[in-house]
């Protein structure tokens, strides 16, 4: 008998523990199912539909974040720059190249979890295309930087890692065939503070 009882809590043990360890895993450590990926930018245009996969509409949820729906817009985050290295906060880069076609974009810093990284001083957080200063050829070059820089800067704080969020709203681009070969800014590492 006693074996027995032991047995079904044995059983119900593995069965809880290793049920809330895989989604826990899934929630953590997994990456979102189908990403689309240009350059060292990722976007999952899928997350606000009903082809998003239960995992990542958790994980959505959890966070506190509202998914842009396939007409609305796709959001684009990168944690590393175009060679491969990690952002830093302590670090410039330089952000410059072709932008797809969109109503509004806009592109903000944050911390690796999402949060929006505080303000310095009066300075805005964000930067969006309509407050952007451009060369006469309608490109434009932004300077990510915990330091002042002339033109179009966006002011880092703190330290530690960043994230940064590019959101194209109303564009074609919001399916993930035509996300796939879109041609995205690169970012490139100027400079670190030692």
């Amino acid at each position: 008998m006693l074996k027995t009882v032991f047995l079904v809590l044995l059983s119900l043990v593995i069965a809880i523990g290793g049920g809330a360890a895989s989604v826990w895993l899934m929630l953590e450590e997994a990456p979102p199912i189908g990403a689309v990926r240009a350059g060292p930018w990722t976007a999952y245009p899928s997350m606000g539909t009903r082809e998003a996969d239960p995992y990542s509409r958790a994980r959505f949820a959890r966070e506190g974040g509202i998914p842009l729906g396939r007409s609305e817009g796709i959001v684009f985050t990168a944690m590393r720059d175009s060679a491969g290295q990690s952002l830093s906060r302590s670090c410039t880069y330089r952000i410059e190249g072709p932008m797809p076609v969109a109503r509004l974009w806009t592109l903000y810093a944050a911390a690796p979890g999402g949060a929006l990284l505080p303000p310095l001083h009066r300075r805005q957080t964000a930067l969006h295309s309509w407050r952007i200063l451009r060369t006469p050829d309608n490109g434009f070059a932004i300077t990510v930087s915990p330091h002042p820089a002339p033109g179009n800067w966006l002011a880092l704080t703190g330290t530690g890692e960043l994230r940064l969020v590019l959101t194209l709203f109303d564009t074609p681009a919001t399916n993930g065939a035509e996300a796939q070969g879109l041609s995205l800014p690169e970012i490139t590492r100027t400079g670190c503070d030692a």
